[in-house]
């Protein structure tokens, strides 16, 4: 597929981009080089092979909720506070960064 130097200039401005005049005619070759390989990537055979993303819903496996154990860091709230500079009722007090 090729594309002319008017629908290059015509998408530079619809996407907000300076493109001087010495710089259309390679954008033009490279666009076109672009579209030329999509092109070919229509022409593969996929026959036979699934598709890695789907818009299709799929639900994902759900685990079982359960409740923190010392393995896994929890029921013990001191010792995981116990390091950090300022705390408030087992909670790490951080400075705001954000007006």
């Amino acid at each position: 597929m090729s594309i002319d130097e008017q629908t290059v200039v015509k998408v530079a401005k619809l996407a907000r981009i300076k493109l001087d005049d010495r710089d259309v005619g390679p954008m033009t070759q490279e666009l076109s080089a672009i579209l030329d390989w999509i092109e070919q990537l229509g022409e593969v055979d996929v026959e036979g092979v699934d598709a890695m993303a789907s818009t299709v819903a799929k639900s994902l496996p759900m685990r079982e909720d359960v409740l923190a154990t010392d393995q896994t860091g929890g029921g013990r709230p001191d010792e995981i506070v116990a390091n950090a500079p300022k705390t408030d009722d087992h909670f790490f007090v951080v400075p705001k960064v954000v007006e």
